[in-house]
């Protein structure tokens, strides 16, 4: 039976348009459905991405080395993403992460930094509060600091990027979202929002959260799609200017579990310090559940909790205005993302963020696209195979 394409990556994010620029770069008829961001939040019907902001963390470290791997391997082609299409996403402050002196989370962080030829600053309490002055850490802490290759990308501007790049090499990028994927004499049939249907050799899903959605799997994924509020403090251009220097920051400590980003400059011409860690869960059932908590702003509990961290954490600033915003993150069961087929043989999936794949979201698209081109992921140096779940 005749396809329309070869290839079709369904989900335009990070991780989708990724995979889309590696499979045009290799072979021809790749096409990449997905929306563009919507004008009002409150009014759309769609479907939603998390990567409408301005702020990820980006770093090496982190105590899992296949995370680490697959961030520095992401990391290393910033540069190349940014000369090829024009768009500057990424900004160099480094990354600090705190928790507290002498537990396993610091240990392992250095030492997956170390196996990966990574050089970081080992700092105790005292060398935290000289290095980061505008920082007040609770009581016995010690730090891991990445200085290169470390500090916060705009996931809004990489996407934007990547499925540039993926149109320089030749995708066909539809603006609308599927609503039901299944095979079909041995190809695969997608069905859009707008009513269109396409048909292909190959369909990759990488929806992110919205990859649960009905109609779109063989059998669902098994992952666990979690609400998440994040919280920003508007601070004044003098304070932005004091606080140029401040890091990206990772800190685990009693009672506190965030991640936070210095003042960056958002669409609005206004400076925005972020700060994102639920202290509990809220999970999501299905896509219907995950449309209305996209047009809220979050959860109050959760805003008021951040409040207080960045209160006793950051206390000499002094925010102009607060505000918090609604955003997802989806679990598997192995903890790394899922890469691989579903029960048919043209359906594969990607996704499962794990809440940390901004950064490392060109590697698990060229991964994707293998897998594609290939029919499986070889070894690469990752301990896991990324082996999908399902219900």
């Amino acid at each position: 039976m005749a396809v329309d394409f070869r290839f079709i990556v369904i989900g335009r994010g990070m991780m989708g348009a990724a995979a889309a620029k590696y499979l045009a770069r290799q072979t021809d008829g790749v096409a990449v459905i997905g929306p563009d961001e919507p004008d009002d939040r409150k009014t759309h019907q769609g479907v939603f991405a998390s990567h409408y902001d301005e702020g990820r963390i980006t770093r090496t470290i982190d105590p899992d080395r296949n995370w680490a791997l697959l961030a520095n391997r992401s990391i290393d082609r910033y540069g190349e993403i940014a000369g090829d299409s024009g768009i500057d996403f990424y900004r160099e402050v480094g990354c600090v992460v705190v928790a507290p002196t002498g537990s396993d989370y610091l240990e392992k962080t250095r030492q997956a930094a170390v196996s990966l030829g990574v050089e970081t600053s080992l700092l105790d309490e005292a060398g935290l509060k000289a290095a980061f002055p505008f920082f007040a850490f609770p009581d016995g802490g010690a730090g891991v600091f990445e200085a290169r290759g470390a500090g916060h990308i705009s996931p809004r501007k990489l996407v934007k990027a990547q499925s540039l790049l993926a149109e320089k090499a030749g995708a066909t990028v539809i603006r609308d979202h599927v609503v039901s994927i299944r095979s079909e004499g041995g190809s695969a049939v997608v069905e859009t929002s707008g009513g269109l249907s396409h048909r292909a050799e190959k369909v990759l899903l990488a929806a992110g959260g919205f990859s649960i959605a009905e109609n779109l799997l063989p059998q669902p994924v098994a992952m666990t799609v979690y609400a998440r509020t994040v919280t920003l403090f508007e601070v004044s251009d003098a304070d932005a200017a004091r606080l140029a220097a401040m890091p990206s920051l990772i800190l685990r400590a009693p009672g506190i579990d965030i991640y936070l980003l210095p003042p960056i400059r958002y669409p609005d011409g206004k400076f925005y310090l972020k700060i994102g860690g639920d202290p509990d869960d809220l999970a999501l059932r299905d896509d219907t559940e995950m449309r209305a908590w996209f047009k809220t702003e979050g959860r109050d509990t959760v805003r008021a909790h951040l409040k207080r961290i960045v209160a006793g954490l950051v206390p000499d600033m002094v925010p102009l205005s607060i505000s918090a915003a609604a955003c997802v993150v989806s679990h598997t069961e192995s903890g790394y993302p899922m890469i691989g087929y579903s029960s048919s043989p043209e359906i594969a999936v990607l996704t499962g963020c794990a809440g940390t794949s901004a950064k490392s979201s060109d590697e698990i698209g060229r991964l994707g696209a293998e897998l594609l081109l290939s029919g499986g992921i070889s070894e690469q140096g990752y301990s896991t195979d990324f082996t999908p779940q399902f219900r």
